[in-house]
């Protein structure tokens, strides 16, 4: 097929499943030249996860070849390697919208599309998310294919092995593709092994195998030793010859390793797999970047990116102050030059949360515990029971995965955990799995903790100082992007616990903001001081523990307060200091800017604090208002 046919038949996308059914080979591998093309053209321009998505193209299309979707169900892991997907299921001409707002999600998306049949963002469900599809299916009684991607990495969380222990159990008919890209399991890759795994799921030797077991469970007395004999010399020679012996032992048939890049051997594969009873586990391997010589070289740079040159790989680098991510990897190690119990724990995050140089620098006290959020904090609680200062950095989107290990076994304890939350706030174009807008509500209100959102870089190297003299747990939250530009502190000083600060006093009104809410409230202030308002901006500091004398005594004094954070309203810093105003029986006239009581999307950061009024222009409208009402009334 000539390039500018395929061209036509994916941007006729509705169709091109049903397309690819009659493609050969040729036909097939120019269509993976045309998504990958595709897909680093628009990621140069947008940013966003690049070298995964290049690494499935071929296994995207064998899917889409063999199995008859949307019908057949295909969920993808974390779904940052779906944009081959996405290409095919009718999204060609919206695919330049990637990830911008109001355009496509960089994720699998239910209300998106009709083959999206899961939403992810979050590692490690889409096995239980099939299993539950192929439940579902069996109770009703029909009988389309479930197929689940899971990549290496995934599998270092433990629901991962919850859903491959209760899958082989129930022994449904389902598929799982490992998509291997990183660990190293795959030693037997080959002719070898791809031929014994050609001839393993053939036909023939799958109807071979059930009429030997139902022959060996007919003879009398000794049918049923022979069968456990002859499984267990199934199990040495595939041990032998494949690494898929743990999926065995899971209850699953294993097939694999195959090239996930020979698209002749994966549909052969796939063919066979989509034919075969029970759980099955194809392990397909594949080259991140794949295509793309310089996500080829450096496939994390590349994991997710912002726009970069297209021809020469280079990415744009950003102009402006040091990020408060970086500034935190700085000051941890300045802390742990100083202090030997100090201890950076990460969650497959190592260059997302700042912590690369921490860990060249002190080796020993670094640990990467994989996707397994809930692992890290227990993990970090052990360490904290015998004397260290464990800091657990995880972006505040994922740090949820692990409330219950937070409550129980760092709070509980009142062990000297402290808890790093990157990306607090509005994230941007990741949108909705990863805008970290609900830890103030779900770590406020767990007791012993302290928790507090600094308004600057000067504030964060203040509040991690504080968290390493405090004999308790302590959080503290920090957003996205760079700081202000201020002069860092060659020795910053401890807070002083539940201590807020008046930024600058007024009549008119008093803002109580927290975090980065507290510079976009003061620049509302200077805003409507040229207005006629004169309205005060109390930074709060602490979310737990209020400063309680501070608050009462401005809210007294005013009569009318607002409460500004970048965090959805229900159960946040407002519903906090709202509780302590009502407890102490003070009748005031409030107001609460914050998010609503919905899921964020996609966009910049400065496009969605102007969407939801949290910048200093919609805070400024909504005091407008609330004075004039006020006035009026």
């Amino acid at each position: 097929m000539k390039s500018d046919a395929v061209k036509k038949s994916i941007m006729g996308a509705a169709e091109m499943p049903t397309a690819l059914k009659s493609m050969d080979i040729s036909q097939l591998e120019q269509v993976a030249v045309e998504i990958r093309e595709k897909i680093i053209d628009v990621v140069a321009a947008n940013g966003g996860h690049l070298a995964s998505s290049l690494g499935v193209v071929e296994l995207t299309i064998a899917l889409h070849k063999i199995f008859d979707t949307p019908n057949d169900k295909i969920i993808w892991d974390v779904g940052h390697q779906a944009y081959a997907h996405k290409l095919l299921t009718g999204r060609f001409d919206r695919f330049h919208t990637l990830r911008q707002l109001d355009g496509l999600s960089g994720f699998p998306k239910r209300q998106e599309s009709v083959y999206d049949c899961f939403d992810v963002g979050h590692s490690s469900t889409s096995i239980s998310a099939a299993l539950g599809m192929v439940a579902a299916r069996d109770i009703r009684g029909s009988h389309e294919k479930v197929v689940a991607i899971i990549g290496d990495g995934s599998l270092t969380a433990g629901i991962a092995f919850e859903a491959l222990n209760q899958a082989g159990h129930l022994k449904k008919n389902m598929i799982v593709i490992l998509n291997d890209n990183d660990m190293s399991i795959s030693p037997n890759v080959g002719a070898l092994s791809s031929f014994f795994s050609r001839k393993l799921t053939s036909d023939f030797f799958v109807r071979m195998k059930r009429e030997t077991e139902n022959l060996l469970d007919s003879i009398p007395k000794i049918g049923k030793d022979l069968r456990r004999l002859a499984k267990k010399i199934e199990e040495s020679v595939k041990g032998f010859l494949t690494p898929g012996i743990l999926f065995e032992a899971f209850g699953f048939d294993y097939v694999g390793p195959v090239d996930g890049h020979d698209l002749e051997e994966l549909l052969l594969m796939l063919d066979n797999a989509s034919r075969m009873d029970g759980p099955i586990l194809v392990h397909v391997v594949t080259q991140k970047g794949k295509g793309y010589r310089p996500a080829e070289e450096n496939p994390s740079l590349f994991h997710g990116v912002g726009p970069f040159d297209r021809k020469t790989g280079v990415v744009t680098k950003r102009v402006g102050p040091q990020s408060y991510t970086s500034i935190f990897g700085e000051t941890l190690i300045k802390m742990a030059e100083k202090d030997e119990r100090v201890v950076a724990i990460s969650a497959a995050m190592l260059d997302g949360t700042g912590l690369k140089k921490f860990a060249e620098q002190f080796p020993e006290r670094f640990f990467d515990v994989g996707i397994a959020e809930q692992h890290a904090v227990t993990f970090a609680a052990g360490l904290a029971a015998q004397g260290m200062k464990p800091v657990c950095a995880i972006y505040s989107t994922f740090m949820q995965r692990a409330y219950d290990n937070i409550l129980h076994d760092v709070c509980l304890q009142k062990l000297p955990v402290t808890f790093a939350l990157d990306r607090g706030g509005l994230v941007g174009a990741d949108g909705p799995t990863h805008h970290g807008v609900f830890d103030h509500s779900y770590l406020r209100h767990i007791p012993n903790l302290v928790f507090v959102s600094p308004r600057n870089e000067i504030e964060l190297q203040r509040a991690m100082i504080t968290a390493a003299d405090y004999d308790g747990p302590f959080a503290y939250r920090y957003p996205r992007g760079s700081g202000q530009g201020l002069e860092l502190s060659v020795d910053p000083q401890p807070l002083e616990i539940g201590k807020g600060e008046l930024l600058r006093d007024g009549k008119d009104a008093v803002i109580f903001a927290i975090g980065t809410s507290v510079q976009e409230s003061l620049a509302a202030a200077d805003l409507l001081e040229k207005e006629g308002l004169d309205v005060a901006v109390i930074d709060a500091r602490f979310i737990k523990p209020l400063d309680e004398k501070l608050i009462l005594e401005h809210a007294r004094k005013s009569q009318r307060i607002v409460t500004v954070e970048e965090n959805v309203l229900q159960g946040g810093f407002g519903s906090a200091v709202l509780e302590l105003l009502a407890e102490h029986g003070l009748q005031v006239t409030a107001e609460q800017i914050g998010l609503p009581d919905d899921f964020i999307e996609q966009g910049t950061q400065t496009e969605l604090r102007q969407r939801y009024g949290v910048d200093a222009a919609g805070i400024k409208t909504r005091l407008q208002s609330f004075c004039l009402a006020k006035k009026t009334a």
